[in-house]
């Protein structure tokens, strides 16, 4: 297919987004040219393709649908509502800052309110949403006095702007092409300011290859979700390549089963290998003994017959192991000894021979290789040693091409053995670059710690909501955009901070609010019935939209009845003659509370949908009273541990929370029922929810867990009863201690 495009002056779209766009897309249509104005005959912005012509706004969107690998419509074009979301703001920018000479501060101010808590307008890349939003702009005669004093009143806005001017696409167009090197982007600002400025020395376009080097012992969390974000980030910034390899040198550790679901981990994530492929460590084995018998003959290495405990307390005190000096052919023989895994080869470590005076313990002779008789979830029996990771890790980079490492700054202080190892080894170096890993408040992030709570039954696995891992955040959801979102607003920093991870939830509240639909659920244990005198005597019904300010979720159907069920704690606030609201029907007047002791028992009441319902000041959700409401559980999870931050001699057992769990049963609006495994929603004062199983039948009550919502208080009327009690026998145990 041969295309033309014909740019002369503005018609329906800005000059400015269409050559956007084409920056962005020209490296993969080489037959769309722009043509010289001397040559242009007509006076507007065109398309030509085998004689047909589109023009105006559809050429951007036809530009992002010629080149889908560009990602201008989301990540995929199947997806109707990413394309939508994308579609939305186009029109937007068209009917709001279509006109160049259009006043800026309303729609400054919606923008800006918009990207408070986004990177991006839709989605997490850069889409001809943003373009045509930045185009507008730019095309705007206001806009430069605009943006001059701005930055006060729309920080948000013009750190995305700043951050669309640095890419080196729309760099390019504003003749400020720079090349991907460590300056790059030096001027990007904002939630993602600090990440662009990272300084990647010698980082050339197509060149950069990163990787993620995951351990396949245990599901990935949230923290290994910031280290793979990051480096295919980069990848993908500098157009380079990354690297999917699982450090499987421990098979005391490791399971098939976990390699699977990292590797589901990173699908959601949207992060594969460049080339599709991916690689293991045990992959290189061969490659990694002979390197270790290499250094033991240069002298580099050494097998050690020291115990571990021993090993410790002398790398902790600068002494010198007795088998340090050993002549080549004894570390030679006791490395043959390893290799076949003899009763003397098992005993035996092979370390490094650095310095054992070294201010920076990490390098006092660290072991390079251990053995271990289990077998290998890949290899079997075949091999005896087996290679550590500060070993086998720079090696393999080396050997893959790695030439950028972007690791978490816990590995800081190995950094040099790093270094030492490809040196020894005489390979060539990769780059390390540190960023601080995340830290949460109540929140574990070792996988030996989270291990042992799935051993110990306190929950269902490494998937279980409570869980930092991707699969338990996913399960208590947390969108894959507001994950990706928050890892590179954090970006590279390395400063360590101990986090609320309520800002995560945050961000995702404010992804969700706008494009979930509302329904009501109430307490069934305390409803109360609330008799209207004039209600309809038969069932009416009605349809509303089910998000008032979202038109496109559709509409539900609303059941009217004289009879009505209201929240228990909500019944025992109303007082005799008070006017309140109910919810999507208007106001009521209260008549009369009934009550036995303090418990109120029914109320009696009548409609005044006259009434103005600013005048209330109690706004009620409420249910018909028929049979087709729906048995509904809602579960709110809290945190794991009681204490904030586990110091090292702090023992786990000693700060289980062993009321982490919350359930009510409670019944729903019959519109639940078309509502599938996964899908979230909001309910009425309640908070947001997601389907943990959908409705199957009047017998089995569906279940909905609590989505938090970045508050660290309750909203009205959520989940108010005391926890149930643990299955658990165990918990039981320690309850009554």
């Amino acid at each position: 297919m041969t295309d033309n495009l014909i740019l002369l002056h503005p018609a329906q779209e800005s000059p400015v987004t269409v050559l956007g766009v084409y920056q962005f897309v020209k490296d993969k249509l080489p037959n769309l040219k722009i043509v010289p104005k001397k040559e242009q005959s007509v006076t507007e912005l065109q398309i030509t393709s085998q004689n047909t012509t589109v023009r105006g706004s559809t050429i951007i969107r036809y530009l992002a649908r010629r080149v889908p690998e560009a990602k201008l419509y989301g990540s995929s074009l199947d997806d109707a509502f990413a394309t939508s979301e994308v579609d939305q703001w186009v029109d937007y920018a068209r009917e709001h800052l279509g006109d160049v000479k259009a006043a800026l501060a309303v729609p400054c101010s919606d923008l800006n309110n918009f990207l408070q808590l986004r990177t991006l307008l839709a989605g997490y890349h850069i889409t001809i949403a943003d373009l045509a939003i930045w185009g507008a702009l730019k095309q705007n005669t206001n806009w430069s006095n605009f943006f001059n004093s701005a930055e006060k009143d729309f920080p948000h806005l013009v750190r995305w702007f700043k951050y669309l001017e640095a890419t080196p696409q729309l760099s390019a167009l504003n003749g400020k092409e720079t090349s991907k090197d460590s300056t790059s982007s030096s001027n990007a600002t904002g939630s993602q300011g600090n990440f662009l400025k990272l300084d990647l020395p010698n980082a050339k376009e197509g060149a950069v290859v990163t990787r993620f080097p995951p351990e396949p012992s245990g599901f990935l969390h949230i923290g290994h979700a910031k280290a793979a974000t990051l480096n295919n980030y980069y990848a993908t910034y500098f157009k380079g390549r990354i690297i999917i390899r699982f450090d499987d040198t421990n098979p005391s550790k490791e399971k098939v089963e976990y390699i699977e679901n990292i590797l589901k981990d990173l699908e959601t994530l949207n992060i594969r290998s460049t080339d599709g492929k991916v690689t293991y460590t045990s992959d290189y084995f061969p490659d990694l003994l002979k390197i270790a018998e290499q250094l033991i003959k240069e002298g580099k290495a050494y097998v050690d017959t020291t115990s571990k405990d021993e090993i410790k307390d002398q790398r902790g005190k600068g002494i010198e192991s007795k088998c340090r000096n050993q002549s080549v052919e004894e570390n030679l023989r006791l490395w043959n000894e390893m290799i076949q895994g003899t009763e003397e080869g098992i005993k035996c470590v092979l370390r490094a021979k650095i310095d054992m005076q070294e201010a920076n313990k990490v390098l006092r002779d660290p072991a390079l290789a251990r053995c271990n008789d289990t077998p290998h979830h890949r290899t079997g029996t075949k091999y005896k040693v087996y290679p550590l990771y500060d070993f086998a890790c720079p090696i393999v980079d080396s050997i893959e091409g790695v030439t950028h490492a972007l690791r978490s700054s816990e590995y800081h202080d190995r950094n040099p053995l790093y270094y030492w190892v490809v040196d020894a080894a005489k390979l060539r170096r990769p780059f390390i670059q540190d960023f601080s890993r995340l830290n949460f408040g109540f929140t574990l992030l070792s996988k030996r710690k989270l291990q042992w709570f799935v051993d110990k039954g306190y929950v269902s696995g490494w998937d279980d909501p409570r869980f930092p891992t991707i699969q338990g955040l996913l399960r208590r959801g947390l969108t894959v955009e507001a994950l990706t979102q928050f890892i590179l607003a954090q970006g590279p920093s390395k400063n360590l901070n101990l986090m609320e991870i309520e800002k995560l939830w945050a961000v995702n509240r404010a992804i969700i609010d706008p494009i979930v639909p509302r329904y009501t659920a109430i307490d069934n244990s305390k409803k109360v019935i609330l008799t209207l005198s004039n209600g309809p005597a038969t069932p009416t019904y009605k349809s509303i939209l089910r998000h008032k300010k979202n038109p496109s979720l559709g509409e539900k159907i609303v059941t009217f009845t004289n009879k009505i069920y209201i929240e228990g704690a909500d019944a025992a606030l109303i007082k005799d003659g008070e006017e309140v609201t109910l919810m999507d029907w208007g106001n009521a007047i209260i008549e009369k509370v009934h009550k036995t002791g303090e418990n109120v028992v029914s109320l009696e009441g009548r409609l005044h949908l006259e009434g103005s319902v600013k005048s209330t000041e109690k706004k009620l959700t409420w249910l018909p009273t028929i049979e087709d409401l729906i048995k509904t559980s809602l579960i709110e999870y809290g945190h794991l541990i009681t204490k904030k931050k586990l110091e090292d001699e702090d023992l786990l057992e000693d700060f289980v929370n062993h009321n982490s769990k919350t359930e009510i049963d409670a019944i729903g609006d019959a519109n639940l029922r078309s509502l599938k495994k996964g899908d979230r929603l909001q309910l009425e004062r309640r908070g947001y929810f997601i389907v943990e199983e959908p409705y199957l039948n009047s017998q089995k009550p569906m279940v909905l867990i609590m989505i938090p919502d970045g508050h660290t208080t309750k909203a009205a009327s959520i989940l108010t009863t005391k926890p149930k009690e643990e299955t658990n026998d165990k918990n039981k145990k320690k309850e009554t201690k």
